[in-house]
């Protein structure tokens, strides 16, 4: 990526006080984007707006604290976005929630039903408001940030990965219905070393990194990296597209 890559343009990315958000804001800002981060707390993105600052001199930093599954805190970072920096180029849907594990005929009915409207009725959502507020009539990249679980069955994380699997699909039908001014992507993760998934590698990262061809698992950056690919213009004719990065994982025939 080149330092001038997003010079001009605003990304927002949402779920960006930490791990694979912080490091695909931090990714775009030092491709010379504007860059708006949002999670729920606000002293969480005070301190990661402060981190990339510190990475990228320079950089030009929004944070705004709202609940992605809230209608109206979605509405205010997006307006505030706008409003601070003129446009809304590119919009990453990163903010994922996973609090049912286990077998689905003792899951907890409530908690699915918030972990979709989380991961994927909440991502149409930003969608719609970005749609409104700029990328409707300027055009503008969508970049979601989907599962490996998403794309295969994985016994663990069953409603997480369902919830995955619709936004995959979700991404599909919004690069057909937006295109050509919005493309519409997404990034399909397998384990990465966040805070979120540590529940996943936390009894020996060495045996779960061992099914891995890479022998490791990911990085933020790793993701982030792709992430500021989909969004730029060097993928300007890739739309619809789900993108594997998995350390050669799912190459395996297994999810661990």
């Amino acid at each position: 990526m080149t330092d001038a890559e997003f010079s001009g343009k605003t990304a927002l990315v949402t779920g960006s006080s930490r791990g694979i958000g912080l490091a695909v804001a931090t990714e775009l800002a030092r491709g010379g984007a504007a860059v708006t981060i949002s999670a729920r707390k606000q002293d969480a993105l005070d301190a990661a707006a402060e981190a990339i600052r510190a990475d990228v001199p320079g950089a030009r930093v929004l944070a705004v604290a709202g609940n992605t599954g809230r209608d109206e805190d979605r509405a205010v970072v997006v307006e505030r976005t706008v409003a601070e920096f003129g446009s809304l180029d590119v919009l990453v849907n990163n903010t994922g929630i996973n609090p049912v594990y286990g077998d689905l005929m003792t899951a907890d009915l409530d908690a699915v039903r918030k972990l979709f409207d989380t991961n994927v009725v909440a991502a149409l959502g930003f969608v719609q408001l970005a749609h409104a507020a700029w990328m409707g009539e300027h055009g503008g990249s969508v970049v979601n940030i989907a599962s490996t679980a998403g794309l295969r069955s994985t016994g663990v994380i069953a409603a997480y990965g369902a919830s995955k699997a619709a936004l995959i699909r979700l991404t599909e039908e919004l690069a057909w219905q937006l295109g050509p001014g919005i493309r519409v992507n997404a990034v399909a993760p397998a384990v990465v070393k966040t805070k979120f998934a540590e529940a996943l590698y936390s009894a020996g990262e060495e045996a779960v990194s061992a099914a891995y061809p890479m022998k490791r698992l990911g990085a933020p950056e790793d993701i982030a990296r792709l992430v500021a690919f989909l969004a730029s213009d060097r993928s300007a004719w890739t739309t619809g597209e789900t993108v594997r990065i998995d350390g050669g994982l799912l190459a395996t025939g297994t999810l661990g």
